[in-house]
């Protein structure tokens, strides 16, 4: 546990000062994607970058994983039970989902590494659908925790995290697989 001690601290001071300020008002006047044409040229988009901050947290949540796994799948049982929750039905709306939207992502309201996916999408201008599990992992009811323990079995290696992002239908991963492609 030493060593996730000084991750965090690691990640703020190894991060540009930058990322932790919301962008200036002059900066913010330009969309990052533009289609403007000036004197008859065309002018490329500017590039899709994700936080550095958020970037390397996801990275030191990765050590949590098997924690995180094994809190999602007593959370499930215990809130599925008490709600009743149908895991085919579940299985079921999952996989219409995936087959009804082109882009579709599952997320918490209240996480950052959500909240830059979506920023993440939302800069590349594609449509996507955004299906937000509760404000938080823990604020999640029975049919919500069996969803996050059914979107784990998309990803390889069962990660309970979310972000979860599919494009045509297939599960690209997390934020960090997202800001690969975009």
């Amino acid at each position: 546990m030493k060593s996730f001690t000084y991750i965090l601290p690691a990640a703020i001071l190894s991060t540009s000062a930058s990322a932790f300020v919301a962008p200036s008002p002059a900066s913010s006047a330009t969309p990052q994607l533009s289609m403007a044409v000036t004197d008859n040229a065309e002018v490329a988009p500017a590039p899709i970058t994700p936080n550095p901050a958020i970037k390397l947290a996801a990275n030191g949540m990765s050590l949590l994983k098997p924690l995180f796994a094994l809190e999602a799948n007593i959370q499930a049982a215990a809130l599925g039970a008490i709600a009743n929750v149908d895991k085919d039905a579940v299985a079921s709306d999952i996989a219409t989902l995936k087959k009804d939207n082109k882009v579709l992502i599952y997320t918490y309201g209240l996480s950052p590494f959500s909240t830059e996916a979506l920023s993440l999408l939302d800069a590349s201008g594609y449509d996507y659908t955004n299906i937000e599990l509760g404000k938080e992992w823990f604020l999640l009811g029975g049919e919500a925790s069996e969803t996050r323990v059914a979107l784990s079995a998309e990803v390889e290696g069962g990660a309970t995290s979310l972000p979860k992002v599919f494009i045509g239908g297939e599960c690209i991963g997390g934020g960090a697989e997202l800001a690969r492609l975009v």
